[in-house]
């Protein structure tokens, strides 16, 4: 009978740990049961169900860094694997190389480029997943070697519908995606003999697509920034099908990893930022048959301009993982380095180092436009400010122009829209005094 575990034994759980630097009266192996007791709560009957498994392994980076609990950030370029919408708001145009070292002699190479005109966003991802295939005989010897892989190229777009100044916009976005499983040829158990096409009769192709959804806010926000504060993200992951058996019995394969995904992102102060996730799986085939939700979440310290540290935690089928990482920015290239420990239930570690290269290639103008259009806006308060009716109609020209420009960028600028509407007014009731005055003449 598998046993269940409360919230309350996880507060326990703290408080032993806690208590132990007052007391020593828990030992190591004490701490490492109770630990393996609740990661057992969270083990997973279903899980491996599924097929294209590396859709779930992180392409690496900072998103790694975060515990992968990054639905609802999304404000670089791997929001390509959590959500779609990203692409449409992110703040450059980039081009990113991902090198991840998995486990047991796996990696996983990743190429990723996206572009943003306004609001529209456009990205393409390719990725590959390999590790080596080696074949041995009755009698152990090497027959065969070569390599499994799963390779996927990814086409994205996404629209940032009623961006403002005040409320950011509602980004929407999808990926269409097609993945290719390459099996090996195998040989005879007879003969030796490699089986000429026995490899492409178990390989598959995928076809899906992925969606996703963005809000973007501002809350108890007390310092000064253009960005939001406040972020949620909604996806749908990995909807699609699979063939398999090209050249024996054509048939569709095993279900994908389909999942939906619900997240957060809250800069609490300017140099520190916390993310949290929640994950379900969704067999498509047999809905009762999915593997258990999972939770994540992730933390970032902004230590200087050119240096930020990030570290995460997820947990998915009494499979705890812990990330720490660290972004640094050189000559227009952001670099990070991440570190992953794997635990299961029995602590038997597994660790894995990711490398990411992150090519900022420019905004394409719009923050000069954005500097334009504040710098309107002020002049026009600087003469608003004056007070005489030449003035304020000098003001209303100066925030027009702020407004139109704005609108170049695909941004509706409130300040100035709001700030004609009162000046306006103002100049009304400059119109009815002079109106009286004329009139008791």
């Amino acid at each position: 009978m598998k046993k269940s575990f409360s919230f309350s034994d996880i507060l326990i759980l703290l408080f032993s740990l806690f208590s132990i630097s007052k007391t020593g009266a828990l030992t190591l192996s004490d701490i490492n049961s109770k630990f393996g007791d609740i990661f057992d709560s969270f083990s997973d009957d279903n899980a491996g169900s599924t097929i294209f498994r590396s859709l779930n392994i992180p392409s690496g980076g900072r998103a790694e860094s975060l515990g992968t609990a990054v639905t609802g950030l999304c404000d670089d370029i791997t929001f390509f694997d959590y959500n779609p919408a990203g692409s449409s708001v992110l703040d450059q145009s980039e081009a990113a190389l991902f090198h991840n070292a998995w486990i047991a002699d796996s990696a996983q190479e990743t190429l990723e480029g996206t572009f943003r005109v306004n609001n529209f966003g456009m990205g393409l991802q390719f990725k590959c997943f390999y590790v080596p295939f080696t074949e041995y005989n009755l009698f152990g010897d090497k027959v065969a070697g070569n390599y499994y892989s799963e390779t996927s190229f990814t086409l994205n777009m996404s629209y940032n519908f009623f961006a403002g100044y005040d409320f950011k916009g509602i980004a929407l976005g999808y990926n269409i995606r097609g993945t290719w499983r390459s099996m090996p040829d195998y040989t005879d158990d007879r003969t030796d003999e490699i089986i000429s096409g026995s490899g492409f009769s178990q390989s598959a192709l995928g076809i899906m697509g992925d969606g996703g959804i963005l809000l973007r806010f501002n809350f108890l926000k007390h310092f000064n920034d253009v960005e939001p504060n406040l972020c949620f993200g909604l996806t749908l992951n990995n909807v699609g099908i699979a063939f398999t058996g090209f050249n024996s019995d054509f048939q569709f394969d095993d279900p994908l990893p389909t999942r939906a995904a619900f997240g957060f992102s809250y800069r609490m102060m300017k140099s520190l930022l916390i993310t949290g996730e929640f994950r379900q799986p969704v067999n498509l085939f047999d809905i009762p048959s999915s593997e258990k939700f999972s939770l994540a979440s992730g933390l970032e310290i902004n230590v200087t301009k050119f240096f930020d540290f990030e570290t995460g935690f997820l947990i998915s089928g009494a499979n705890p993982r812990f990330s720490l990482g660290s972004q640094f920015l050189i000559a227009g290239v952001k670099m990070n380095i991440n570190y992953t420990l794997d635990l299961t239930s029995s602590f038997n570690p597994v660790n894995h180092i990711s490398l990411a290269a992150r090519l900022l290639l420019g905004d394409r103008g719009r923050g000069t436009v954005k500097a334009e259009v504040q710098k309107k806006y002020a002049e026009g308060i600087n003469l608003y400010s004056k007070g005489t009716r030449e003035d304020i109609v000098a003001a209303i020209i100066k925030w027009n122009e702020a407004k139109d420009l704005s609108k170049t960028i695909g941004i509706k600028y409130d300040p100035a829209i709001k700030a004609i509407k009162t000046a306006q007014s103002l100049l009304d009731v400059h119109d009815q005094i002079n109106a009286f005055g004329t009139l008791d003449r």
